[in-house]
């Protein structure tokens, strides 16, 4: 869809999920659905209960869509309203641990020896089997781009914690990457 058409597309559906018009709620939630789950499900591992985040945040959204100002990208309020529903169902359900045994993140791998010959459908598996904590923080300083110190705003947790968790992310991340490019070189010979 070109630029100009889906701009036009948008105000539209602004305007007419303002005035609560369900074509206009169901225009831009079939728009939005797909790429916006996805986000959730980053977040939040089951995909049923990504589904029911999905769902809870649109609702946030046709209900606070006065909130959304005409400044910045409407996708990327929408995203940040993703992002903040996926969080605060984590904090609910108690299903954010920030903190892993050491052991499993124990040793800084060599970066140079990972190839490239892995999808990015096998890196985004391994981001989301990482524990709750990295998961999340990783998701949202590398993929989302949160500052630290916003993620340790929205996560209640100080500015260190949330690099810690990050680094900590990587070093599991580099180690899983590591394994799996062990594995396909085996396999190919």
């Amino acid at each position: 869809m070109k630029l100009e058409i889906y701009r036009a597309k948008e105000k539209d559906w602004i305007e007419g999920c303002k005035r609560q018009n369900r074509e206009s709620q169901h225009a831009l939630y079939t728009f939005f659905s797909g790429k916006m789950y996805t986000l959730c499900c980053r977040y939040v591992k089951d995909k049923m209960e990504a589904e029911d985040v999905l769902v809870m945040a649109f609702t946030k959204i046709f209900e606070r869509i006065d909130q959304y100002k005409n400044e910045g990208s409407f996708e990327g309020w929408i995203r940040r309203v993703m992002v903040n529903e996926s969080l605060s169902y984590l904090r609910k359900s108690k299903n954010m641990y920030l903190e892993m045994d050491i052991e499993a993140a124990d040793r800084e791998p060599n970066y140079s020896q990972v190839e490239s010959e892995l999808e990015a459908e096998d890196l985004m598996k391994m981001i989301a089997d990482l524990p709750t904590g990295y998961r999340v923080v990783f998701n949202l300083y590398a993929i989302d781009g949160f500052s630290h110190q916003e993620i340790g705003d929205q996560l209640g947790i100080s500015e260190n914690t949330s690099k810690s968790q990050l680094s900590r992310a990587r070093v599991l991340l580099q180690k899983r990457l590591l394994e799996a490019e062990q594995q396909l070189s085996q396999k190919i010979n």
